[in-house]
């Protein structure tokens, strides 16, 4: 089996090495380098609170991978397990938090929940005014510039062709699938439209809209400082420009994202940081973390990330083409998911089923509401 994987973030690169593993031929193709779309802007975030609670099978998947990825692809990507701390500050948050947990307990995620006294005593300096936090304990978070790296660079050895600076100017479909590019022509048995925030171009192309919007994360990062934050740490609101998040890593930097984003043109493809929206998270930044008043950022950045109307990614196979598979439109949550996401598109190619349910993310429920209208 010829596979041609478009897109060289983490869940195209994770998907090659997944397909090689099982005996595919793959090439990937990149408009860019691996890794510079959606997964340079991630924050890093290896977590399952708050997910769509279908989606939690797969995450769940994704998190067992996580654990292996060192032996698997030979290079410490930084996963680390510290626990995902999210801290509330009103009560509509507690009773949204303690109703997600009721909820996610029989889809097999298991929350604590901490009293205002307990956060103090365990998390000592973080949300001094919280008056409750949910800790997930085994979630943290992983390194967004080392992983997809590793994965291309594993996927290489296992026979994966990877080329870069190739941006697909028309695909034929045929008895298989030719894709056409400045790089040359390319040809397979079956196509996975892994192209992030381009993906609802390709997924158009083959008669399949999707409804998606891009925009740009805003993230920074402070001085090193000494090492005190174990856990990540965000918040539960209702409120969306009070759901920012940080993480100190091991050098001591502190990490930091959420709030507002910025409307992104896919053409170039780059967003800039606004910094009035960096203001605005380090006012709410320190409700999380006083200590961090007298910090210095030293650098901001963004990225164009893939937002699906329902916030739901489209995963699966094409509704209107044999052979063609979709794996884009993570929405800003997908980083945790990536190795599932590759481990079960790679199943599913290859073996014609998955493991994993994901019928909730199909295509196909965009040509339903597009019928009914």
């Amino acid at each position: 089996m010829r596979v041609i994987v478009v897109g060289g973030g983490l869940m195209g690169t994770a998907a090659a090495f997944f397909l090689a593993r099982r005996g595919a031929k793959v090439t990937l193709v990149e408009r860019d380098r691996v890794g510079q779309g959606a997964t340079v802007a991630s924050f890093g975030n290896i977590r399952r609170q708050g997910r769509y609670l279908p989606q939690l099978p797969l995450a769940h998947r994704s998190l067992v991978l996580w654990g292996k990825l060192e032996r698997l692809l030979g290079r410490d990507v930084e996963f680390r397990p510290t626990g995902h701390l999210r801290l509330i500050f009103d009560q509509a948050g507690l009773a949204d938090m303690r109703a997600f947990a009721a909820a996610a307990l029989p889809w097999g995620l298991a929350i604590d929940e901490l009293t205002s006294a307990e956060v103090r005593t365990r998390f000592p300096g973080l949300g001094p005014e919280a008056i409750a936090a949910s800790f997930s304990p085994e979630d943290g978070s992983a390194n967004p510039r080392l992983v997809v790296p590793a994965f291309a660079a594993a996927a290489a050895a296992a026979g994966v062709e990877i080329v870069e600076g190739c941006r697909v100017e028309r695909i034929i479909h045929g008895s298989g699938f030719t894709v056409e590019s400045r790089a040359g022509r390319f040809s397979g048995d079956v196509l996975l439209n892994a192209a992030g925030a381009w993906g609802a171009r390709i997924a158009a192309d083959f008669g399949e809209p999707v409804p998606l919007a891009t925009y740009g994360p805003q993230m920074g990062v402070t001085e090193p400082l000494p090492h005190r934050i174990l856990p990540v740490v965000g918040v539960w609101s209702l409120e969306k420009e009070r759901n920012v998040y940080l993480r100190q890593v091991e050098r001591g930097n502190v990490i930091f994202g959420g709030g507002a984003r910025v409307p992104v043109a896919l053409e170039p493809g780059y967003s800039k940081v606004d910094p009035a929206l960096t203001r605005s998270q380090l006012r709410w930044l320190l409700r999380l973390c006083p200590a961090l008043s007298s910090a210095t950022v030293i650098r901001t950045w963004s990225g164009c990330e893939g937002y699906v109307s329902d916030m739901l990614p489209v995963m699966g196979p094409s509704q209107t083409t044999p052979r063609l598979f979709h794996a884009f439109g993570f929405c800003g949550h997908g980083f945790q998911l990536g190795p599932g996401v590759g481990d079960a598109i790679a199943e599913l190619i290859t073996t014609g089923t998955c493991a994993t349910p994901i019928a909730d993310f199909s295509i196909a429920r965009f040509r339903a509401v597009a019928d009914v209208e």
